[in-house]
């Protein structure tokens, strides 16, 4: 296998090949010396162990000859063996024995540079989910597609505006290796498009204890144009997106089983993947013999949908005769026709015309849902509270995990030295119960020590990556001479980087050029800012705001305290979050849905300054950093009154602070006092670690036990249910409400009775209880009537009733009608609700 990729390898040189194919060097960086040994050149530029095959046959002897070398591989050969044998938190926590393996679909992975399958954050996270999961030893298995191209190369010409570069990717220079069968074969799956089967080959990186599938349609055997399906992430046209989609979804789950998995849980990574819960029905219904909405209503129940998506126009979207073209096939062998599927992506389902929302059908092929944050739970709620009508968007069901961040892989040097001193070398692969305490203790002087070394390694490295752009963009000696002059290790340095998009407002600074100038080049205490972002090559707006901060530059004379770095990617990005004394975010709430480039500067001690949105919203406070905005939702038009409050908060909290210093070694004590209680406080909190075990924890346990429980017995209990559904959805018009009577009690008590007409319904297919919004934001009030067989009875008409303690008036309650069964989650997979009429 490893001979596709590899040269010949000297005997004693065997262990190298391991090393370098498992991805845990993203993040364990034990045998960096190994890797620099072999070119330190090109080491230092990819940071990529797979230049192992590039070395030369004779560098390579040379290397085998050498004691020191071969006494350091066999040291990292030991630790990598030990480090992957030894036990992980999973092992013995509580939910262990409930979990098999989870299935997670993501189109974008971001594991390091060296694997350039991602454009942002969504695949950023999915990476570092990966890796946590391999840290803790949770059976985790990610599925995504391989991309000839992936995401676009940003450069700047001479004028400062962005070009886009597409480089190749090269599956012998990645780190991935064929999947093969037992008999050394390649291993591929097909899906149908519209007259031809699209072969796609398998791939695999592997991520310590876990695996990434992925798949690649640049097979010979399909046409030229659909070898080219996985080229370019994002990119291409609609029909282009839509099958990418059908290759990760459909594709992707004969992927998992074609590897050999049976995992309990598919985690739906965002709405692109959405077409997974249809064939993993397929699938089952295929097995054992059930009809497709049976077999649904079975492995929904094992399907988790994290949506990142803060508007509806982000949304997926495709018009049904695109998906009438490209899933009529399918549909066939899912045994139902292309109308039943577009009802799935529709809201208004008796609209021909309504696009197909890929997010809709997430959500009806999954059997919990969450946003990514506390807000963007809010948000999501109103976002998808019209497949829900009648019900109140409090109860739209959708929860919330707040991203996190791999650790491990964005702390500097010197801050896992700090981390080590404290809490230890595992302190990221278990419970992180007492890592706050620890850091806490440490004295002022580690904490402005490591900032004081962060920042000058930013600065260096500044110097250097500066230099190298100047000079790709054609820029003079003297202009190249000149980036050495950037920046000075001494000023605070604020670093804004993100996807430059309108609704980021990467310009609020630019909105009083003057007043920026004057705040940068402040005779006693003076501000630099280091800029990164793409803008995507279809965004217009996007690319003027990137060429807004280089003409400001030039035209204002700036160079010395603003530079804007190009290329904007996981190596960049590394050096940003450990060099940052202050992390900038300016977008327009609500549209960040969590953000996690925050995150990262909180174990290196920076400290930040946002909008009052996405995961900041729930993560301020005064003692840990700064925030602009009111809280409240505002049009455009309001970015001038943030701009000034930006600039006042810089002005006179900021960078006071930051210079104000004290005591014999002259340190800033109310700015170490923030980073004390950022550091220690913050970092754990809005970890990868924190976040898979909650993951773990609140959804993958329950979805297991529920997937299993709806699948064994031939389906037996997916059958009822499907049953019971058929049942609402028919006579679900012949319930009404005949009386409901509220009557007070001594004290607090409130007695409630009603009579319910319910037709062919039987009694315990619907539950009635009474309803009250909750005061104060808070959670409503829901309270369950019991049926109480009374001699009024009548065939099809019941009586049901509660006693309960209350200090609301009685007008605060209102009776309602909903479905009920002891094993369906309400409204989720059943949206009926009738309310009580009001005089």
């Amino acid at each position: 296998m490893l001979a596709y990729f590899l040269p010949q390898l000297p005997k004693e040189l065997e262990g190298l090949s391991g090393l370098a194919r498992d991805m845990r060097w993203s993040w364990s960086h034990t045998a960096d010396a190994l890797w620099k040994a072999l070119d330190p050149d090109l080491w230092e530029s990819t940071k990529n162990p797979w230049i192992l095959q590039t070395v030369s046959a004779h560098q390579l002897r040379s290397l085998a000859s050498d004691p020191a070398f071969m006494k350091l591989l066999r040291e990292q050969v030991r630790e990598h063996q030990e480090a992957l044998a030894e036990a992980c938190w999973f092992d013995t926590c509580e939910c262990q024995g409930e979990l098999n393996r989870v299935a997670y679909f993501s189109m974008e992975f971001g594991l390091a540079e060296a694997l350039p399958l991602y454009s942002g954050g969504l695949g950023i996270l999915a990476g570092d989910l990966l890796k946590t999961a391999s840290d803790l030893g949770v059976p985790v298995t990610g599925v995504g597609l391989l991309y000839q191209q992936g995401y676009f190369r940003q450069a700047l010409d001479a004028e400062g505006r962005q070009r886009e570069l597409f480089p190749y990717n090269d599956p012998v220079q990645l780190p991935i290796l064929p999947v093969r069968n037992e008999d050394g074969e390649w291993i591929r799956v097909s899906i149908e498009l519209p007259g031809r089967r699209l072969r796609l080959q398998l791939w695999q990186a592997v991520v310590g204890r876990v695996r990434l599938l992925l798949l690649d349609s640049n097979d010979p055997l399909n046409t030229p144009a659909d070898r080219g399906i996985t080229g370019e992430l994002y990119g291409g046209s609609t029909e282009t997106r839509l099958q990418q989609e059908m290759v990760l979804g459909i594709g992707g789950v004969r992927a998992v089983h074609a590897f050999g998995l049976e995992p309990e849980v598919f985690h739906l990574n965002e709405g692109h993947t959405a077409f997974a819960p249809l064939e993993r029905a397929r699938q089952l219904a295929e097995a054992m013999g059930t009809s497709f909405e049976t077999a649904l209503t079975a492995t929904r129940a094992g399907n988790l949908f994290t949506t990142h998506t803060p508007v509806k126009a982000g949304f997926d979207r495709f018009s049904p005769e695109l998906v009438r073209e490209y899933l009529a096939p399918f549909c066939a062998e899912l045994g139902i026709d292309v109308k039943a599927l577009l009802r799935m992506g529709q809201k208004n389902t008796d609209d021909a015309h309504e696009p197909f929302k890929m997010t809709y059908l997430a959500l009806r092929g999954a059997g919990d849902v969450n946003a990514v944050s506390r807000l963007h739970g809010n948000v999501s709620r109103r976002l998808f509270e019209p497949l829900f009508p009648r019900w109140p968007a409090s109860e739209t069901p959708v929860g919330a995990v707040t991203n996190g961040v791999h650790v491990p892989s964005w702390d500097s040097p010197e801050a896992d030295e700090l981390w080590t001193h404290a809490c230890g070398k595992g302190r990221w692969r278990g419970s992180l119960d007492t890592l706050e305490s620890a850091v806490k203790e440490l004295p002022d002087d580690a904490f402005w020590k490591l900032r004081t070394e962060g920042r000058a390694k930013l600065v260096r490295f500044v110097h250097q990556r500066l230099s190298s752009q100047r000079r790709a963009s054609g820029a003079s000696e003297v202009q190249v001479r000149a980036s050495e002059n950037a920046l000075d290790p001494e000023v605070l340095t604020v670093c804004f980087a993100r996807r430059f998009a309108e609704y980021k407002r990467p310009d609020l600074l630019l909105e009083d050029p003057d007043r920026l100038t004057r705040l940068l080049t402040h005779p006693e205490r003076p501000v630099q800012l280091v800029l990164a972002g793409k803008a995507h090559p279809s965004d217009e707006r996007g690319k003027e705001l990137v060429y807004a901060w280089n003409r400001y530059i030039e035209t204002y004379g700036t160079e010395s305290r603003v530079v804007f770095l190009s290329d904007y990617d996981m190596m960049l990005a590394e050096r940003l979050v450990q060099g940052a004394d202050l992390w900038l975010n300016t977008p327009r709430r609500p549209w960040e849905a969590s953000g996690t480039s925050g995150m990262k500067v909180l174990v290196n001690g920076g400290l930040n300054l946002s909008s009052l949105d996405g995961w900041w919203a729930e993560a301020f406070r005064n003692d840990v950093g700064w925030a602009i905005g009111d809280g409240r939702e505002h049009d455009p038009l309001h970015d001038a009154a943030d701009a000034s409050e930006l600039y006042e908060k810089l002005e006179t909290e900021v960078v006071p602070m930051f210079y104000r210093r004290d005591g014999h070694h002259r340190i800033p004590s109310e700015w170490v006092a923030k980073i004390r209680a950022s550091i220690a406080e913050l970092t754990p909190r809005f970890s990868a670690n924190r976040m898979l075990r909650e993951y773990l924890e609140q959804y993958y346990a329950s979805l297991a036990r529920d997937f299993r429980s709806r699948v064994e017995d031939g389906a037996r209990l997916a059958r009822e249910i499907e049953t019971w559904r058929s049942a609402i959805r028919e006579h679900w018009k012949g319930v009404h409400i005949d009386e409901v009577h509220l009557r007070s009690g001594s004290g607090d008590t409130c007695h409630a009775r009603a009579v319910i007409e319910l037709g062919a319904l039987a009694p315990d297919a619907v539950g009635v209880e009474l309803f009250a919004n909750g005061r104060e934001s808070g959670e409503p009030e829901r309270i369950a009537l019991s049926r109480s067989p009374s001699p009024a009875e009548t065939a099809g008409r019941f009586s049901y009733e509660a006693r309960f303690q209350t200090s609301r008036p009685r007008g605060d309650y209102t009776l309602r009608v909903v479905p009920h069964h002891r094993a369906a989650s309400i409204p989720l997979e059943c949206h009926a609700i009738l309310w009580q009429s009001r005089p």
